[in-house]
């Protein structure tokens, strides 16, 4: 089993390149199904996740060519409508599959994903949309069985609460719909928005027509694409913390400062200074966190996705801070870990007190999801001595390169088997 070794009390400066986003990747490459005509998509990131949907894909029929900076895809001959547990259980974004299959040949059997055990991901949002537009489904033995013996239909859909995945399913079902569509109470996460750009270019007929409801018009021919993914918004977050965590000096390049204003926001009140370019941020640590209350919520809120990452800077801030988790009910397991470091947070409910003024000492710790990973790092890295980091498999799904990214900022760490 693979293992990060890392050692603390390092600045880091330097320059940082964002990767192609994992979360607005694996929607769009759910979406190529919908097409028989060549799709070719660039700025994909390296990441085990994206290597998952790839194989999913091929094993529904597609034939894909990766030539490193492009990924070929062609759907001409793809007909199997069956995506099978062992390749949806790592990441709940197999799902996915199940709205253009549906609304290619009108039947799917998809296994109920799995992916980081952060709480309850129902699919239920999910089913109960797509029977709205003429599906119906019977869950056995954890595979969802679901056909539209007419075709799916367009009808008017409005979610009961905001869910990404459920609106990234619909969306693309509704494209080769019978009719016209509307969907309200939609996410409007940037990684969406870079879906329906991506089925606007295949020729969809997409419309937003307010800010959380979307039109979309069924088509019957779709285009020839070519697309490059947006840069990874969580990935920017992270380096950003890491930078404020360790008093570095960082420039962030390759990602446009308005995708994640709340985050720079929320950095400049702790203390940091930032400066907002084109599409870089440069970004200098302080010696002195300012606390901060923060409660996670859909975007252009808090991301849960950084809430981890901030736990550990709030650790050092000079007073208490609260951060409450309104997206997953199970997201604090990184707490136990950060608490063996020299952490004092504790948790009620959905509810963590972290007391600042804390130095966080070097351990063997457990990463128990993506997030949690990364947060384990940045403890390390603002700790004196050598951490040992385990099961860093989770951290290799949604990562690219990160240890030649932090050795290039000044980070000393190395895998280790």
């Amino acid at each position: 089993m693979k293992k990060l070794e890392v050692f603390g009390a390092a600045k880091l400066k330097g320059q940082i390149r964002i990767s192609g986003s994992k979360n607005a990747s694996l929607p769009i490459l759910a979406a190529t199904l919908l097409s028989d005509k060549k799709i070719f998509l660039t700025n994909l990131p390296k990441v085990k996740d994206i290597e998952t949907m790839v194989l999913l894909l091929k094993s529904l029929g597609s034939t894909i060519e990766d030539n490193k900076k492009t990924l070929t895809i062609n759907n001409n001959k793809q007909t199997k409508t069956f995506a099978a547990y062992n390749l949806v259980k790592t990441m709940r974004a197999g799902i996915l599959v199940l709205g253009p299959l549906l609304a290619k040949f009108g039947k799917a059997k998809v296994s109920l994903p799995g992916g980081c055990a952060i709480g309850s991901r129902p699919v239920d949002i999910h089913l109960q949309a797509l029977s709205k537009l003429g599906v119906k489904y019977k869950i056995i033995q954890g595979y969802v069985h679901a056909n539209a013996p007419r075709g799916l239909v367009g009808a008017n859909i409005k979610f009961p609460k905001i869910s990404v995945g459920a609106t990234e399913n619909l969306i693309i079902a509704a494209c080769l719909a019978n009719g016209k569509t509307t969907l309200s109470n939609c996410a409007i996460e940037p990684e969406i928005k870079d879906l329906v750009n991506f089925l606007i270019k295949m020729k969809c007929n997409i419309k937003w027509t307010s800010k959380r409801t979307i039109k979309i018009n069924g088509v019957n021919n779709l285009s020839e694409t070519k697309y490059e993914v947006m840069p990874d918004r969580i990935e920017a977050g992270t380096y950003l913390i890491a930078a404020a965590l360790t008093e570095g000096n960082l420039k962030i390049v390759g990602i446009d400062p308005k995708i994640i204003s709340t985050e720079i926001d929320i950095l400049k009140k702790v203390g940091a200074k930032i400066i907002k370019k084109k599409n870089e941020i440069l970004i200098q640590g302080s010696k002195k966190i300012k606390n901060i209350n923060i409660k996670t919520s859909p975007y252009p809120g808090f991301p849960t996705d950084l809430q981890a990452q901030m736990m550990v800077l709030l650790c050092k801030a000079n007073k208490k801070s609260f951060i409450r988790e309104e997206i997953f009910e199970n997201r604090f397991m990184h707490v136990a870990e950060l608490n063996r470091m020299g952490a004092k947070i504790s948790v009620k409910g959905n509810k963590a007190t972290i007391e600042g003024n804390i130095k966080f000492e070097a351990a063997e710790l457990m990463a128990t999801d993506l997030r949690a990973s990364v947060s384990l790092i940045l403890a390390a890295l603002a700790s004196k001595g050598k951490s040992i980091i385990n099961r860093i498999y989770h951290l290799d799904r949604g990562y690219e390169s990160i240890e030649k990214k932090l050795k290039k900022i000044g980070a000393k760490i190395r895998r280790i088997n």
